[in-house]
């Protein structure tokens, strides 16, 4: 996970054990993470966000990376993937942006297949069935970027016909997809942020979606040393992704027994 840390500001050159320490010592308590001691978030200015995480049983800490999302995404839930050794962490796997009012039996499909993380899996509790259709807030860090090109060069013209001219797939079969997305979309906009820590750039691309803008961070470090151009809105991205979020709602209410 350490790579996609540069997407938000982190340089390759920065220490792993040094940035733990900053986050456990000014950072505050996860929330829906357990305990306070083992699970610490730092904010980075902005909405961006950078976790530590240690198992009780494990003297190692990971390092994740993560932004508040200002808007909501309408997901079709199909699977859920929990995890035996963290019950903070599920994959979810299902259709983005269903239609609206469809009742949670129907099988009618979304727009697009999605395979997301999300790191509050203990409010979905065992209420959750299949065609539920939860409000994600969710974006992709960059695993790698294949090509950025302007958006007349794509060479399947079999995306430019998809709904707002986006590909986005899970890698892996329909059924257990791994987290991650190849996607090709076109750049909205380019929202430029600054980490605090560290003073470096935070490239972001708002790239047209069907239902909401999907947000990409990127690694200047990786553009750079595979020399793509910077991106630019009107421009097209392409490459593989990590999705991780958090619940925005549409979870069942508790009822009285």
């Amino acid at each position: 996970m350490d790579f996609l840390l540069e997407c938000i500001g982190f340089s390759p050159t920065v220490g792993e054990e040094d940035l733990v320490d900053l986050v456990r010592s000014r950072g505050e308590a996860a929330a829906w993470r357990g305990h306070p001691d083992d699970h610490r978030i730092l904010a980075l200015g902005g909405g961006l966000e950078v976790r530590a995480d240690r198992a009780p049983d494990r003297s190692f800490w990971t390092l994740t990376p993560h932004f508040k999302v200002p808007h909501r995404l309408r997901f079709a839930v199909t699977g859920i993937v929990r995890q035996p050794d963290c019950p903070f962490d599920a994959l979810l796997s299902g259709w983005a942006a269903p239609p609206i009012g469809r009742p949670p039996e129907d099988d009618t499909e979304g727009a697009y297949r999605l395979s997301t993380w999300i790191t509050d899996a203990r409010r979905l509790g065992s209420r959750i069935s299949p065609g539920h259709v939860l409000a994600l807030s969710i974006a992709g860090f960059a695993v790698h970027v294949d090509r950025v090109i302007p958006n007349e060069a794509v060479q399947d013209p079999k995306i430019l016909e998809r709904p707002a001219g986006a590909y986005i797939r899970p890698l892996g079969s329909p059924d257990e997809p791994g987290g991650c997305c190849d996607v090709s979309l076109r750049i909205r906009e380019m929202l430029r942020l600054r980490n605090e820590l560290t003073s470096e750039p935070v490239e972001i691309a708002i790239c047209d979606a069907p239902d909401r803008p999907m947000l990409l961070f990127l690694s200047p470090w990786q553009l750079k040393g595979d020399g793509h151009p910077r991106p630019q809105p009107g421009m097209r991205i392409e490459g593989t992704f990590m999705f991780t979020g958090r619940i925005a709602g549409g979870l069942p209410k508790h009822r009285p027994k």
